[in-house]
């Protein structure tokens, strides 16, 4: 146990070495170094503004938006910013034909006008408390094996144990207080395990929509310029807090936005909550998640989403349906075919294999066994779990781009009561869903399913399209859409004026659902088992990891909770001959505009702007408008929405994207190639102003030119 103690503090000693790689943890920036490397770059405020347990600090400016992305608080009124594609599920949820807040934008005149979102959150970190102690003197106790400490079981009962140790009431699970932040917990593991902590948050459950531009402007350049530089996109959105009595929310502390604009090489730091990233993966593991992850995938979703696209342009109506589904689909669908491409350009597996042979050197002068073996386990594990890994993301991808399927499967789940027939009719024909389109979608996803597969067992409805069928899976697919009870309004009429559990559990889509969940289940229990002590050996790798580099500091990988990354605004080449400028504007929007393409249509309002530079304050020296912005700080998925910050803690951007030569960076950064892409607050302000008409909203920021 002396030697985890040990190698679990080493995790914070730190040098001073200029990097901008690091999604840092804001309880240890100080401890690890941090906050001084960021003063030396430009950096005016203390590690206290940063994070304050007991005080208003930056951390209380910014917070998880919705689950999976980043907002920041903008005015004393808890009014929000965040991107427009984090937003965009909810701009989708209110459009119509009538009101195609999707194609004209929504702007809210009033707080009256401002929409309730309904299940839409914002989660501010209140506390963070290192529970490491706790868990390692459980495990040399004997009370709990290892292996159990990443289990959700032992982290939701360690997190309640941990709030009550030190007088925090939990209420997330009792009946909330309206217009009261809820109070919960979640102890979570670092650096693989050989640090843990227990987050504190504050969630706010009453959050409302206040303004979204049209998407020819919030996504200009849609899929083609999506992870691409140079980009011309107003990635934005707005939201508001809403606190007791149902009015905004009185804030402690916002953000100062800031006119003065970016330079190249100015400093530029960014707060928010990265989803994921695997910078301590083996070769082996890299290959794996390029051949049984990313592959599939790109599969299934390039199918899937062809359908939809072809849909989509027949028809307003799906359109609107689709769109939030669509653009889910499609970011990660191009983010793991420039993945693979960037691993294999930037030379990711041979830089892995260089550090491993470094690290068995580094194990065989400490001698330390456990290290000099344990690449090598971990390359057996890879050999063993590459088809149980295939398979699970195969079958996970088709039955979430088969919706009517998936719900079948849902309905099995759900078998242990009696299920509500009405309620299970609703939640399938909900108004973004189209039986004619998913059908679609399946006939196209079945047959891909079986030549994936190929080899390996299959769901057994294949056998009912062999026999029954005689192998044809379009009169297959037929046949459930058609004849289950769930299928359409008439079918389930029907049903329900006689319902029976022997008629639904015979109904063609049980028997599908009963079908993929036996599936299902059974490729879990594969890859579990063969999964089985993975966790250990990557503990061990990681802490040999963090002794060997030593005492440069090393972040851990991200896991969707609040981190600092900083660096700089700056330009970079991405190949011979080829020179990319730090910012873009919207001279740039008017040479991409094209009128037949609907990713690169330029509202007339716009282009009448641009005619006449009316371009108020927002105006660069020279004359244009600011657009985008490139820095080297260090992001992922969730980051997305976060907000880029100066020296002074003042808003200079929203963080929307990073650029296609580094869709490696989850797993390996590449100081000279990695970027993140802003979207210059200039930009949305003048969006806010000039196209919403909403000069109130700007009016109520503070603004520092």
């Amino acid at each position: 146990m002396k030697r985890i103690f040990l190698a679990i503090s080493m995790l914070c000693v730190a040098c001073f070495c200029r990097a901008d790689e690091g999604m840092w943890l804001l309880q240890l920036m100080q401890q690890q170094h941090v906050i001084d490397q960021m003063k030396a770059q430009g950096f005016r405020l203390d590690a206290l503004d940063v994070y304050n347990p007991d005080a208003p600090s930056l951390k209380d400016v910014v917070g998880l938006f919705g689950g999976g992305c980043t907002a920041e608080i903008v005015s004393s009124e808890g009014l929000l910013l965040t991107n427009h594609h984090c937003g965009y599920s909810f701009i989708q949820r209110y459009s119509s034909l009538e009101h195609d807040y999707l194609t004209d934008g929504f702007w809210a005149k009033s707080r009256e006008e401002e929409m309730k979102c309904p299940g839409l959150t914002f989660q501010m970190v209140d506390k963070i408390i290192d529970v490491t102690p706790v868990v390692e003197d459980s495990i040399q106790s004997g009370k709990t094996p290892e292996e159990k400490t990443f289990t959700q079981p032992f982290l939701n009962t360690l997190a309640l144990e941990q709030m009550k140790a030190h007088g925090i009431t939990l209420t997330a699970d009792k009946e909330p207080v309206a217009g009261k932040p809820l109070i919960s917990g979640r102890a979570l593991p670092y650096y693989a395990g050989n640090k843990y902590y227990l987050l504190v948050y504050k969630t706010y459950t009453d959050v409302r929509m206040v303004a979204a531009p049209p998407s020819s402007v919030g996504k200009f350049g849609g899929e083609t310029d999506n992870w691409m530089w140079p980009r011309h996109t107003c990635d934005f959105s707005m939201f508001r807090i809403y606190g007791e009595n149902g009015k905004p929310l009185q804030t402690d502390k916002h953000l100062v936005i800031s006119l003065k604009g970016v330079e190249e090489g100015d400093y530029a730091m960014i707060m928010g909550f990265p989803g994921s990233t695997f910078r301590y993966l083996t070769a082996s593991e890299v290959a794996n998640r390029m051949r049984a992850q990313n592959n599939p995938r790109i599969k299934v979703r390039e199918a899937r989403q062809a359908v939809l696209k072809e849909e989509m342009r027949k028809s307003d109506a799906i359109r609107i349906q689709y769109a939030s589904k669509y653009a889910s689909s499609s970011n990660y669908w191009k983010n793991s075919i420039g993945m693979n491409k960037a691993i294999v350009d930037n030379k990711v597996i041979e830089g892995k294999k260089q550090q491993e042979t470094r690290f068995a050197a580094f194990a065989r002068q400490c001698n330390n066994q456990a290290y000099f073996q344990v690449v090598q386990q971990i390359d057996e594990k890879m050999k063993q779990l590459y088809q149980p890994t295939f398979n699970m993301m195969v079958v996970r991808e088709v039955i979430s781009g088969i919706e009517f399927f998936r719900e079948g499967m849902n309905l099995m789940y759900d078998k242990k009561e009696k299920p509500d027939y009405q309620k299970v009719y609703e939640r399938i024909h909900n108004k973004d869903y189209n039986h004619d389109v998913d059908r679609k979608v399946a006939k196209q996803l079945l047959p891909l399913f079986r030549q994936l597969m190929a080899g390996q067992e299959l769901p057994t409805y294949f056998q009912l399209i062999d026999t029954k069928f005689k192998g044809n899976t379009d009169a297959f697919v037929d046949y459930v859409y058609d004849k289950s009870v769930f299928a359409n309004e008439k079918s389930f009429a029907k049903f329900q004026k006689k319902p029976s559990d022997k008629a639904f559990a015979k109904d063609p889509l049980c028997v599908v659902g009963a079908s993929l969940k036996d599936f299902y289940l059974k490729v879990s229990a594969d890859y579990t088992a063969k999964a089985e002590r993975l966790d250990l050996l990557h503990k061990t790798y990681v802490r040999g990891l963090c002794e060997m580099y030593a005492p440069t500091p090393k972040a851990p990988d991200a896991n969707l909770t609040l981190r600092m990354t900083y660096g700089n605004v700056k330009a970079y080449d991405p190949r011979d001959g080829v020179h990319y400028e730090h910012y873009t504007t919207l001279r740039g929007v008017m040479e991409k505009e094209d009128a037949t393409n609907p990713e690169f249509v330029v509202p007339a309002k716009l282009k009448e702007l641009y005619a006449k530079k009316d371009f108020g304050r927002y105006t660069m020296k020279n004359g244009e408008l600011p657009v985008c912005f490139l820095t080297t700080n260090d992001i992922t998925g969730g980051n997305s929405g976060s907000p880029v910050m100066n020296g002074n803690g003042e808003l200079i951007g929203i963080a929307f994207d990073g650029n296609w030569e580094s869709l490696s960076g989850d797993i390996n950064f590449d100081n000279n190639l990695q970027r993140c892409i802003a979207v210059d607050i200039r930009y949305v302000l003048f969006i806010l102003d000039k196209l919403g008409n909403c000069g109130h909203l700007v009016n109520e920021m503070t603004i520092s030119e």
